[in-house]
């Protein structure tokens, strides 16, 4: 932190941690640190303090209980993508957020956390229909991926609370992950697809489809699922559900809204000709 005089606190127990952060609730909490320090020597963060949660090896670990998988917070990038418990898609994802020192660094409950539209791994929580575990010195609750994300950087995080793991149901079906960026690596998304579709007798049962950086937050395409729903993938039917998504892009410094509708569109066209 070269260019920030405030105070660090570096917790090593979960109850440190939580207590740490009902005494300082405006701190900033810092986990694997990849992007508070971008923000950081960027200008554009200056908090009175931080909380250091790199040592609380109780937030780091993936582990399975009665088929649903828990993923510590502090877990890395590197952790997921080598996981023999996690779904092929979400190991996809793990690979594409930055290079191997960022995998080896980055955390999940940051990604999470951080609330970034960009966020490679949201859409992938929302299709995967994850549940937040969310800790105070108040006690533990659960918090659907679903409403995680409330607004542009703002998320349904309580001042006092940490996020500890994320947990993942049974998965069923189809998954899927794809990400473009203005390169094949170590960009950030213009546009993030995650999807998931079961099938039964030629028919798709159920339907996912989420996009992340076409928004505000990341998001499911609820028009799209419907159209899918109990229907065969054929062309003609793709195309129909496709010609309803409705997503609101804009125009940055990383590309238009115009690029992102149309790539979005034809991503999605792709991977679900490809099940």
């Amino acid at each position: 932190m070269l260019s920030c005089t405030a105070p660090v606190h570096q917790p090593r127990t979960l109850d440190e941690a939580v207590a740490q952060r009902a005494m300082h609730p405006f701190a900033t909490v810092l986990a694997g640190g990849t992007d508070v320090m971008v923000y950081l020597e960027g200008g554009t963060l200056n908090p009175p303090a931080f909380i250091d949660l790199w040592k609380v090896n109780e937030l780091r670990g993936i582990t399975e209980t009665a088929g649903t998988t828990r993923i510590g917070a502090l877990s890395t990038w590197t952790d997921v993508a080598n996981h023999a418990l996690l779904p092929g898609a979400l190991k996809d994802c793990a690979r594409t957020i930055g290079a191997a020192q960022i995998q080896n660094r980055g955390t999940v409950g940051g990604n999470i956390v951080n609330a970034s539209p960009a966020g490679d791994s949201l859409p992938m929580w929302l299709v995967l229909d994850a549940l937040f575990e969310v800790r105070s010195w108040r006690g533990t609750r659960m918090v659907s991926a679903a409403s995680f994300w409330q607004g542009y950087k703002r998320t349904a995080l309580q001042a006092d609370e940490l996020l500890i793991a994320v947990h993942l149901p049974p998965t069923s079906g189809d998954v899927r992950y794809r990400k473009v960026g203005t390169r094949l690596a170590q960009a950030i998304s213009k546009v993030v697809l995650a999807l998931r579709v079961t099938t039964e007798h030629g028919r798709v049962g159920d339907a996912r489809v989420a996009f992340g950086s076409v928004g505000p937050v990341p998001a499911r395409a609820p028009e799209v699922e419907a159209l899918l729903t109990g229907r065969p993938l054929t062309e003609s039917n793709i195309d129909e559900a496709i010609g309803a998504l409705a997503i609101t892009p804009i125009d940055d410094v990383r590309s238009t809204a115009e690029y992102r509708n149309d790539v979005a569109r034809r991503i999605l066209r792709a991977e679900l000709l490809a099940l």
